[in-house]
């Protein structure tokens, strides 16, 4: 360990233990940006940054394990990103994949898939409903992996899910615009059952959401951090976690 290193763990140490616990956000989203160029200011293939990248989410998770987080949407991939050329589409997909099966084998994670199904390989398909049915019964962490994810098309979904639901029902579209409300859609979200995200982290430095849960994120906090995402260290989500902590949530009023 060199003393870098050592003088961000001890900083590391001195804002963990000043951090309230009881002021620590439930659900975080994360925005995983930032692997290609962190890749490329190293020197490194776009394949091995997301590889790093990949690799960094089980730190997170235990660092949000230590800290009372009970839910984490972890953005892998975006429904944008299938215009990205085969050659580097294809090994990020298979990254996906192993990074998904990890994390069920992990045995602490309860593994959810948000995003469209239809839009992935049969193979990322299979892995992801394994992983979530494996793990469904585990009482840790909630981790939603969203794969194939666009908060525009979530929204469609749940539209779509909500008209199919109600013409099974034979309501009729009179009944519908009556009962319809911010609630009932909420309901067939991708995340139906869980909270809504209170942070949302962004790595790299980009300061915008790119369809990040357009719907669920209406009142939450948002990190914007410089760092890529392969580099993001401890003390960069403790002083997340601390910022938001100093932030008077006020819902509007």
């Amino acid at each position: 360990m060199n003393f870098r290193d050592l003088v961000y763990r001890l900083y590391a140490r001195r804002v963990e233990g000043r951090l309230d616990h009881d002021q620590v956000p439930k659900h975080i989203g994360v925005i995983l940006d930032g692997n290609r160029r962190w890749a490329k200011a190293s020197g490194g293939s776009a394949v091995q940054g997301h590889q790093a990248g990949a690799d960094k989410i089980s730190e997170l998770l235990g660092w949000c394990d230590e800290t009372d987080v009970e839910v984490v949407t972890l953005w892998m991939l975006s429904t944008d990103n299938f215009d990205r050329p085969e050659h580097e589409l294809k090994p990020l997909l298979g990254i996906i994949e192993n990074t998904v099966r990890n994390l069920a084998a992990d045995g602490r994670w309860r593994v959810h898939h948000v995003g469209t199904l239809d839009l992935l390989p049969p193979e990322t398909q299979k892995v992801l409903k394994e992983a979530q049915e494996s793990t469904s019964h585990i009482d840790g962490i909630i981790v939603n992996v969203a794969v194939g994810y666009g908060g525009r098309q979530e929204i469609a979904d749940a539209v779509r899910s909500l008209l199919l639901e109600h013409a099974e029902k034979g309501t009729s579209f009179e009944e519908l615009a009556e009962i319809v409300s911010t609630d009932l859609i909420s309901e067939h979200l991708y995340t139906r059952g869980q909270p809504d995200p209170d942070l949302v982290i962004r790595t790299s430095g980009e300061q915008r959401l790119s369809g990040f849960m357009l719907w669920q994120s209406a009142h939450s906090e948002y990190y914007f951090c410089e760092v890529f995402w392969p580099a993001f260290r401890k003390v960069d989500f403790l002083r997340a976690l601390r910022d938001y902590a100093a932030r008077h949530r006020r819902y509007g009023a």
